[in-house]
């Protein structure tokens, strides 16, 4: 007999069916709101704090310039891949400022950005994208997680580290960022189940930018939202303007405070558009138009904060150029290091694969070392 058998025959009189066929959970307010949650344009944005407003654009501008000099370093031959986030500056900003110094920053390989606003230099953040290193940074200094280039490996690592925080006692909490097309994986139902069940203090952001490389939301899911998978694991769901920076620090800083007041896990959608391709090598005019590319350019993360501060006679035309030259004056300090060749040692291979190396990595490092001790003497002996 299935549930709605039970529940019929409940009704007809029939005894009721055993506790394990109740609703755990009350699903009415996990439930996103039916529309984007927006700030900007509307008449609650008269509360916002002058300050946030500039620290936000600041933050955004910068980042708009980062993802052009990223870009054009890619094209120059001195990046191996860079996937841009123009268009999705918000959202990546807004992660960065919602948390705390002690707590934990999860990204996927698109959010360097995100990495850059929480204070990492962006040098460092494009060391794996160069192709140098796995990472060009201590995660353990900077509480920023390796970029992770798998799709939504990265969340299950999240919800294990808040989950053993909050097991010491550590008042930490873990963001996690994902795109849409990660949300298709495995690893994204995992995490989600896992950290409802456990209350971990852990915030899930998707980043929903219109397409997983080439293929659009609508062939996917057929949910009403991604916001809405949050209720199939027992968590609220939000629904948000992704290009709205002031909502997305609202509601992501609201997820945060109550993943750590043990009130659990909260997963994000931001509802944005990836202006850009989705790398170098990708074509986006084989698969969306220049029209749909044009109608999200009037809902520009840069230009809705602009609006706002002008609107309210927080920046003048001064102000704003101000700004844009702090944000190229950080595009030539990145270009200038990006154009230096890195000094590397193939040795570094065998450095971060265990923290005590095992005798078969031991055989290949020295094996390493005397391919290179040899040709080192061949290279001296042709010198002299």
């Amino acid at each position: 007999m299935t549930v709605t058998e039970q529940r019929g025959a409940h009704r007809a009189g029939a005894p009721t069916p055993p506790p394990a066929w109740q609703p755990r959970t009350d699903p009415a307010p996990l439930l996103p709101d039916a529309e984007p949650y927006r700030v900007l344009g509307t008449v609650g944005a008269d509360r916002v704090e002058p300050e946030l407003l500039r620290r936000l654009y600041a933050e955004v501008v910068r980042g708009r310039r980062f993802n052009a000099q990223a870009t054009a370093l890619t094209k120059q031959g001195r990046l191996a891949v860079y996937p841009s986030t123009t268009g999705q500056e918000a959202a990546e900003v807004a992660a960065a400022l919602a948390l705390e110094e002690r707590d934990w920053l999860f990204p996927s390989y698109r959010d360097t950005l995100a990495a850059v606003a929480r204070g990492l230099d962006p040098v460092q953040a494009l060391t794996l994208l160069r192709g140098d290193r796995h990472t060009g940074y201590d995660p353990r200094e900077h509480r920023i997680a390796p970029l992770c280039t798998p799709l939504a490996t990265q969340l299950p690592h999240a919800v294990g580290l808040a989950h053993a925080a909050r097991l010491k006692g550590d008042d930490v909490v873990a963001l996690a960022m994902v795109g849409d097309g990660g949300t298709s994986e495995g690893d994204f139902h995992e995490a989600l189940n896992f950290a409802a069940v456990w209350q971990a203090p852990v915030v899930f952001l998707v980043q929903n930018n219109g397409y997983a490389i080439s293929v659009p939301l609508a062939k996917q899911t057929a949910a009403p939202s991604l916001a809405h998978k949050a209720v199939g694991y027992g968590m609220p769901g939000r629904l948000v303007d992704g290009n709205d920076a002031v909502a997305m620090h609202e509601v992501l800083s609201d997820a945060v405070a109550r993943a750590r007041g043990g009130r659990g896990p909260t997963l994000i959608e931001a509802v944005t558009y990836r202006m850009d391709a989705h790398t170098n090598a990708d074509d986006a005019t084989r698969y969306r138009s220049e029209s749909e590319v044009d109608a999200w350019r009037g809902h520009d993360p840069v230009l809705l904060l602009e609006r706002e501060l002008t609107r309210r006679g927080l920046m003048d035309e001064a102000g704003i150029q101000a700004v844009r030259d702090e944000a190229e004056t950080m595009a030539a300090a990145l270009r200038e290091h990006m154009n230096q060749d890195p000094a590397l040692d193939p040795m570094d291979l065998f450095t971060h694969v265990y923290a005590e190396q095992t005798s078969q990595l031991r055989e290949q490092a020295e094996q390493l070392r005397a391919e290179l001790d040899a040709e080192a003497e061949m290279s001296e002996g042709g010198r002299s």
